[in-house]
């Protein structure tokens, strides 16, 4: 690991993940323990919250939907109990709105799924002096506009009738979108 990081990361380097999929959640702890973190794990609104509790760690990464709520409420928990703990808010929804939320409530970041370690790392260590560099790969028109269907979707409890009422989308199409795979 490259001693600028080495040196940002301070004595305490406590990380507590918070992401519902087991796959993904092992895969980072394993990736940010090599980077010099030590990760401990929740998959849930309610274990992540007992954890802050017990042991509120320095840096957090927080996947905003969980199965058991949301994200935000573990995000204000850290912010009571540690205040100076650095969050990266982590989600495949890239909602503006929710964004913005979370910085609001404590986060220093946010970034869209999939986000791979060195992403996160940066995210966790960066200053906040300079502009971010614009990503390597954005998302394409279609997937932004794939990504904002899902959303509305699941806003509407994956009612395809008023999913479709709500984008002023006729129902046939919105099926054919929702059957396709989502694009690149």
């Amino acid at each position: 690991m490259p001693e600028d990081h080495d040196a940002r990361l301070g004595a305490d380097r406590t990380l507590l993940l918070v992401d519902d999929d087991e796959a993904f959640v092992k895969r980072l702890a394993k990736a940010m323990e090599k980077r010099g973190f030590q990760p401990d794990t929740a998959q849930s609104v309610a274990e992540g919250r007992t954890k802050v509790m017990a042991h509120p760690p320095a840096f957090a990464v927080v996947d905003l939907r969980l199965e058991d709520g949301n994200g935000l409420e573990v995000i204000e928990a850290l912010r009571e109990r540690r205040p100076d703990c650095r969050i990266v808010v982590l989600t495949g929804y890239g909602a503006i709105a929710t964004a913005v939320a979370a910085v609001k409530i404590g986060a220093i970041d946010y970034l869209s799924k999939p986000a791979d370690a060195d992403d996160v790392t940066h995210a966790l260590l960066e200053s906040g002096e300079s502009l971010p560099k614009p990503p390597e790969n954005p998302m394409s028109a279609d997937r932004v506009r794939w990504e904002h269907i899902q959303r509305v979707y699941e806003m509407c409890d994956r009612n395809v009738s008023e999913t479709a009422r709500r984008l002023s989308m006729h129902r046939r199409t919105l099926q054919r979108i929702l059957a396709k795979r989502s694009p690149r």
